[in-house]
């Protein structure tokens, strides 16, 4: 097996400075889907994927709940990243002479109050990365890119402002997927089990599988739904809490989530990130 963790976007993407943060010993490997990241992993060309789950000003990424049940993969760990706008332009522009800033439309909404105050009109492209790539090739001193610091040097772009995003908080979250569970054992600290779940067609089904969470005093982290196969009758849950399965607490409260439940799938057992609990510790 390879020695890579994939992501999607191109070289430069927040995904791939994301992957070279957390495991800077192994090689990124850049993916044109969420789809083609996941099947380089099942496919032995890479150990791990890296996939953004949520972002503190965007919200979810809708497509990684719709992937992860059935790629294959178990979630490992995970990670959080601080998102840095930088405002990129071809070697010798000026912040003065730009005219447009071009970037993924995620990207340019981060960034709309920057944008007003320097009077720049933005243009949205399928991707930040892509976007610098762009701008480099064009070489117009009006054409400047929204994106990361590691996109200025791949592509030979000057930083002429960097952090310019509007929420100094912008911070994304991965999940870490390999092809096996790497499972900490039972009495470790911190660790975080996510799992999705349907619950039955009953009144108040929802309401009884949650509350064996909170008579086990789980800490229930994240808990989001969606529809599966566009019927508005098929609800799936996906679902971050505290603690192991084999944790008598947690044990207890999957078991009375299963009573009430069609389906329910431990996606991954894995260590909190050290941001998670540095947030934690500040509250």
């Amino acid at each position: 097996m390879t020695d890579a963790i994939a992501f999607q976007g191109l070289p430069g993407a927040y995904s791939d400075l994301a992957c070279r943060t957390a495991f800077p010993s192994m090689a990124s490997l850049p993916c044109e889907s969420f789809e083609t990241a996941i099947e380089a992993v099942r496919e032995g060309r890479a150990e791990l994927a890296m996939l953004p789950c949520e972002n503190s000003l965007a919200g979810r990424v809708p497509d990684i709940h719709h992937l992860l049940p059935g790629s294959g993969l178990f979630v490992v760990g995970e990670h959080f990243h601080r998102v840095e706008h930088c405002l990129l332009a071809p070697r010798g522009a000026t912040a003065a002479g730009l005219k447009r800033a071009h970037s993924h439309t995620v990207a340019l909404g981060q960034v709309r109050h920057f944008l007003r105050a320097a009077g720049l009109a933005p243009v949205v492209e399928a991707d930040t990365a892509g976007a610098a790539k762009l701008v480099a090739e064009w070489n117009n001193p009006e054409d400047a890119a929204i994106a990361s610091s590691l996109a200025a040097e791949i592509y030979g772009l000057d930083i002429l402002r960097a952090n310019v995003e509007d929420a100094a908080h912008n911070t994304t979250r991965f999940y870490v997927m390999a092809r096996r569970p790497r499972m900490p054992e039972p009495g470790t600290a911190h660790v975080i089990t996510s799992f999705v779940f349907r619950v039955r067609n009953v009144p108040a089904a929802l309401y009884k599988a949650l509350g064996g969470f909170a008579t086990n005093g789980v800490n229930m982290t994240k808990l989001e739904s969606y529809m599966l196969g566009g019927e508005f009758t098929a609800t799936q849950f996906l679902c971050d809490v505290d603690g192991h399965p084999d944790q008598p607490g947690l044990r207890r409260a999957l078991e009375e989530l299963s009573f009430f439940s069609s389906e329910v799938r431990v996606l991954g057992v894995y260590p909190a990130a050290p941001f998670r609990l540095a947030q934690r510790g500040a509250e």
